[in-house]
């Protein structure tokens, strides 16, 4: 074993930046909860508002949102957890390999800023649901926030409470964020069903004078007279069937094309395991913005106001009551823990002398001072789309170094190899991949180019990437890729079954270090007793919620039962908690 495979070389490196060990694989629950609850978050609110605010139709958004996540489930599936699965390195640490430490640094600081914005947009939902709670419950009065900046030192106060105990959650890395987001998807997918069942109603009445639409066509007229009208608040025709079609797929265009999603599909035992994100996408971008809009909708017809006057803890009380703080919070903190967890590990990647519990905690301090701030999540959806922009080209550049190299007789890693090569010969040696970099310029130009002069669509992505694609297969055959590196590959695959050994290694002593201990049958048991009796809180839930629905046959019998559902919905929501939270410990081994 030569000096570049030293089992002792590898002690000295993060596990980060090495390959995911075997042990550490998950199955499809872990990724099936994981996208559940990061997309059924808190800025559903804000979207399903976005979408009445910009003149949606009903049979558009039920049919465009439905095309456009089977879109965003595909790229993932067919572009994302392949390369994730095939080489289990994040998007981070394989950008190092095939560009240079240079560029690799500057994509991550990209990456930082990006998901650090997002997450703070989280918080900020969040923390809306805290001041409504404040308002009711105390003396305290915090306005709503729809500034750019904050109005109220309570209200700064709150986000770093809701902001800190995110990123308490986040340091703990993808065990944590997994479990996490695994108890809470369920409760999430039934309380936005809720929402929309307990509003629809009220919208009903305000159209229908009737509690219960009669049908799908009553459904389609309440859509169409009072949520998804077709014209904008301005009296202008809204967004298309193509637009909304563009938006469901390029609203994680960063994760999927962009690839930084490599970061959760490398711990997948399967590829396969990319159709788990549609929990996230079925879920929380088809149904959760759809009833987001209901609510959004019902809300202001119950408190006289239109629905841009309302912040997502006022849809969230209306709809939900007391566990309608609960959701905002919750559904802020999934989101916002699993981005975070991404803004760690693109720091850890420039700063590997630090941990990336070390790197988490600080992105996650400048992420709570960020989220004091509502100019961020009442912006976006043109956040998301330039941060797609930013970052497509440089996902089309390590698609086509892994997947369409191979296939025209270019050289997989060749960058690395030039490198390697280049010390060997004594030659001068080249630290910046320059056709990766200027794939990425130019990507970036092409992409605002277009959308700027040309075309102001959110399909933009797609064509930015394919040319993306175009300028580095280009570029790279110019520079070296189409020569041969047989020694340098052969080098490199010594090398991965070096790091493979290491890990077996790690595994057998750690192994033989810990204390093995089964899980008794009787707390087995309890376990499964708690889980059982969650399952039944959230039927108690989903229950008294179709009997506001189907059994309100009158406003008065409505408002009763709306009452009731308050009621019951909360009781429901920390027996839920409580039980899934005791039942998951002791379902582990101790």
């Amino acid at each position: 074993m030569n000096q570049t495979t030293s089992l002792g070389d590898f002690k000295n490196l993060n596990p980060e930046q090495l390959p995911v060990a075997k042990s550490k694989l998950k199955g499809w629950q872990y990724f099936a909860g994981l996208y559940a609850g990061e997309h059924v978050a808190a800025t559903e609110f804000v979207i399903g508002a976005t979408f009445v605010a910009l003149g949606a139709k009903t049979m558009d958004i039920v049919v465009g949102l439905l095309i456009g996540n089977l879109l965003a489930i595909l790229s993932w599936l067919l572009i994302t957890s392949p390369i994730a699965v095939e080489t289990r390195l994040s998007l981070y640490t394989y950008l190092n390999k095939i560009a240079g430490d240079g560029i690799s640094k500057l994509y991550d600081g990209v990456n930082i800023l990006m998901f650090t914005v997002i997450s703070a947009a989280m918080i900020t939902v969040s923390s809306t649901a805290f001041r409504f709670a404040f308002n009711f419950y105390t003396p305290i009065e915090i306005p709503a926030q729809l500034d750019w900046y904050p109005n109220n030192l309570w209200f700064i106060g709150v986000v770093f409470v809701v902001g800190l105990i995110a990123v308490f959650v986040a340091i703990f890395g993808f065990n944590a964020v997994s479990e996490f987001s695994g108890i809470c998807a369920p409760w999430l997918f039934v309380m936005f069903l809720s929402g929309a069942f307990v509003l629809l109603p009220a919208l009903s009445l305000n159209v229908l004078q009737t509690t219960l639409p009669s049908g799908w066509s009553d459904l389609v007229k309440i859509g169409d007279t009072s949520i998804w009208t077709g014209i904008t608040p301005q009296g202008k025709e809204g967004i298309s069937l193509l637009e909304i079609i563009g938006f469901a797929w390029a609203a994680n265009s960063i994760t999927h094309f962009g690839l930084i999603d490599m970061a959760l599909f490398r711990y997948a035992k399967k590829s396969s395991y990319g159709l788990a994100t549609s929990t996230g996408m079925l879920f929380g971008h088809y149904i959760a913005w759809i009833s987001a809009g209901i609510m959004g909708a019902g809300t202001a017809v119950l408190v006289n106001k239109t629905i841009l006057e309302l912040d997502p803890g006022d849809v969230a009380y209306q709809a939900l009551g007391l566990s309608g703080f609960v959701i905002v919070i919750i559904a802020g903190w999934t989101t916002a823990i699993t981005n975070l967890y991404r803004a760690g590990l693109a720091t850890q990647s420039i700063f590997s002398q630090y941990t990336s519990k070390q790197t988490t905690l600080v992105v996650g301090v400048v992420m709570t001072i960020m989220a004091c701030f509502p100019f961020i999540y009442l912006n976006i959806l043109p956040l998301l789309s330039s941060a797609g922009l930013l970052v497509v080209p440089v996902g089309a550049v390590v698609f086509t170094e892994h997947q369409i190299f191979p296939r025209i007789g270019y050289t997989r890693y060749w960058f690395l190899y030039l490198k390697r090569k280049s010390q060997k010969e004594g030659l001068p040696v080249n630290e910046v991949c320059i056709p990766a970099i200027l794939t990425w310029l130019l990507g970036i130009v092409f992409g605002f180019g277009v959308y700027l002069l040309l075309w102001k669509s959110f399909f933009v992505f797609v064509p930015t990437w394919l040319v993306s694609i175009g300028v580095y297969i280009f570029l790279a055959g110019r520079y070296g890729a189409k020569e041969n590196y047989d020694q340098e590959a052969h080098d490199e695959a010594i090398r991965d079954e070096a790091i493979e050994h290491y890990q077996d290694q790690q595994d057998a002593q750690e192994l033989s270090n810990s204390k093995q201990s089964s899980v008794s049958s009787s707390t087995l048991n309890l376990a499964k007793f708690l889980q059982l009796v969650s399952i039944l809180a959230l039927i108690l839930i989903m229950y008294w919620s179709c009997v506001t629905l189907f059994g309100s046959p009158s406003k008065g019998i409505y408002d009763t039962n709306k009452q009731l559902f308050y009621h019951y919905g909360i009781i429901g929501t920390l027996v839920y908690f409580v039980t899934a939270f005791i039942a998951m410990k002791l379902s582990k081994k101790q």
